[in-house]
């Protein structure tokens, strides 16, 4: 069974995936084509070669398997024309993104960015405005891996935990769960909002100037999500109202320098920087390697998208 790769590999993780039965092509992600040597490739792994790949020639392809966890990258139309499996990288990301969340909570409320302009001052100055997290609420809009990962993490802290989702229903980790219908309810009530959300047709924009106005007056929001839940406009509109806003993505990256958000005193610009982990190459590379081994051997795939829902 062919397989083409367009991220690089060490040479022992190549040999086990030919050792699953793989014959395996590489080419660099930026410079992948279809040629002799790949055109009849059965298994796609890598993140974006679809700007020169053109996967309508590849007529043998059954599985694309990403090492994201988005899929914007992805040619929808022509991968549900050819009912193409794709999976991703679900869950790899989780424990970085979910320490993010928590080192950003705690800039805030422990006022760092001060500190550090203090120090190259030479400036001692004493902040007494400094507040614990003991009894915070944070309500986070998405109950998947990363929000579950940095829940558990809040809970140390003494932090009540909301998740929303669809439909309400409990997931282990949160304190409380309420429906997305009933989410402006749980925005007036709570200290932090932190988004986690892909971008489909039902989020773009979900985070708008009603919702904004709808959070309590000092609070905080984070967004680690897509960018383009968040209308940016609304939020500039508003930005006033919030003790911290933590923007690591964005509607359209890199960030444009005159965009009005790097003027704010109180908000913090990321780019893109969540997801970093030293640990993240290998939990990818096992994700894969099981991925493919289950294939090879007829067995359920793990993290399959649904590709009209987006995620």
């Amino acid at each position: 069974m062919k397989l083409l790769i367009t991220n690089k590999y060490e040479d022992n993780e190549i040999s086990k995936l030919v050792n699953l039965g793989y014959k395996v092509v590489y080419m660099k992600e930026s410079k992948a084509e279809v040629n002799n040597e790949n055109k009849d490739i059965e298994v796609l792994v890598g993140y974006n070669p679809f700007n020169t790949l053109d996967i309508s020639k590849l007529e043998n392809l059954k599985l694309i398997q990403l090492s994201s966890v988005g899929i914007d990258q992805i040619p929808k139309d022509e991968i549900i024309k050819k009912n193409i499996t794709v999976c991703n990288n679900k869950g790899n990301y989780s424990i970085p993104m979910a320490e993010y969340i928590v080192m950003y909570i705690l800039n805030v409320y422990k006022n760092t960015k001060q500190m550090y302009k203090n120090q190259a001052q030479k400036k001692w100055k004493l902040d007494i405005k400094l507040e614990e997290l003991t009894d915070k609420k944070v309500m986070f809009i998405g109950t998947g891996t990363i929000a579950k990962n940095a829940a558990d993490r809040l809970k140390a802290f003494g932090v009540y935990v909301y998740g929303v989702n669809t439909d309400g229903r409990d997931v282990v980790g949160f304190d409380e769960c309420i429906p997305i219908g009933n989410i402006n309810e749980g925005l007036k009530k709570c200290d932090v909002v932190v988004i986690t959300l892909p971008s489909t047709k039902e989020t773009i924009g979900m985070i708008n100037d009603e919702k904004l106005k709808n959070m309590k007056n000092g609070s905080v929001i984070i967004n680690v999500g897509r960018g383009n839940i968040i209308n940016e406009n609304d939020l500039i509109n508003n930005i006033s109202k919030f003790k911290g806003v933590c923007l690591d993505v964005f509607e359209s990256e890199p960030l444009n320098k005159e965009n009005k958000l790097w003027e704010f005193e109180n908000v913090t610009i990321t780019p893109h920087n969540s997801w970093i982990s030293d640990k993240n190459r290998s939990r990818t590379f096992n994700t894969i390697y099981e991925n493919l081994e289950n294939y090879i051997n007829n067995k359920e795939l793990k993290n399959v998208v649904n590709i009209q829902k987006g995620y």
